[in-house]
């Protein structure tokens, strides 16, 4: 006869594989930024490796030329960089129950409530800080570098190893309002922010940003702004619970700041060169049970662990104050 601790972690195993993928389906659909890399298909798994390597798309090649019969022609390499590197990042969360807890909670109906109700809460606490990591600027220890890391307010920081100070190339776009002599408001947004930012980033064809993530105030502006012609995204934006706009082809949304988004911001993001990466053995997956040497209790633990990637920031522009 088994044990409730052995009841209680095997529970939590088998209920979290029955569930595991609902569950990311869920979180990646009910996150802008993840659903629309998800649509891309710019999520993907890797073994291993020191770091991530991500293959850098260039804004321009220096060798075009012109030329006719014997010219000689520029054969010079365009750039030293090939690649950036991305630090593997690790998140680990424990569902725990005392031994008093699992002794009270030893009846199968009950023990399975419990196990029910602590899977929940770590699915919601993973994903309201994972949300949260994805805003921001991996200042924090082994933080994953969000928005604010690679669509930075100062783009001379360095990303993926490449110092922006020494490569401009390498710099994404900041629309500041002081230095463009502009007002935020209804009457502002579009014409006076939104539109100069998109003719900055936008390449033709399908090249172009496709997600503007807003803090609540300048949101609401923008939101005056369509009074006359409300342009909503498209139903499948709405199913998942993401109510947003759109400007020119890109879905506009707002977030907290409580979210990890700082006030008074707009980023206007290009997902074909954002990527989330993730280890295949490692993507939420549980590990081997636990019990403490000193303590009364069991613990099955669940690990992550990859990074957001960038390959191109020059396509990534950001609205400051």
């Amino acid at each position: 006869m088994s044990t409730p601790s052995e009841t209680f972690t095997e529970l939590v195993v088998t209920t979290h594989r029955t569930h595991k993928k609902g569950f990311k389906d869920n979180f990646t659909n009910r996150n802008a930024l993840l659903r629309a890399m998800s649509k891309r298909g710019n999520t993907r798994h890797e073994s291993g490796g020191l770091t991530i390597v991500e293959s850098l798309e260039y804004d321009s090649n220096s060798t075009y030329q012109r030329y006719s019969d014997y010219d000689k022609l520029n054969i010079q390499q365009s750039n030293v960089f090939t690649a950036a590197e991305y630090p593997w990042k690790q998140i680990a969360m424990h569902v725990t129950s005392s031994g008093r807890e699992l002794l009270i909670n030893s009846g199968d109906a009950v023990i399975e409530k419990l196990v029910a109700n602590k899977i929940k809460n770590a699915y919601r606490s993973y994903r309201n800080n994972f949300s949260a990591d994805l805003y921001s600027a991996g200042s924090l220890a082994n933080q994953i570098g969000g928005l604010q890391h690679f669509i930075a307010d100062v783009n001379t920081n360095t990303v993926g190893g490449i110092n922006a100070t020494d490569w401009s190339f390498w710099q994404n776009t900041v629309f500041d309002l002081s230095d463009n002599g502009v007002t935020m408001g209804a009457n502002t947004i579009e014409n006076s922010v939104l539109l100069p930012l998109w003719m900055d980033l936008d390449r033709g064809g399908d090249d172009c940003p496709d997600l503007i993530v807003m803090s609540p105030t300048w949101y609401q502006y923008f939101h005056q702004s369509q009074a006359a012609l409300k342009r909503y995204a498209k139903a499948e934006n709405v199913q998942a619970g993401i109510g947003s706009l759109q400007f020119q082809f890109a879905d506009v949304i707002w977030d907290s700041t409580a979210s990890g988004i700082p006030d008074n911001h707009i980023y206007m993001i290009n997902t074909s060169y954002v990527k989330l990466v993730s280890h295949e053995k490692a993507d939420f997956d549980e590990m081997a049970k636990k019990t403490p040497i000193d303590q009364h209790a069991e613990l099955v633990m669940f690990v992550w662990m990859g990074n957001v990637t960038c390959s191109n920031r020059k396509q990534q522009g950001v609205v400051i104050a």
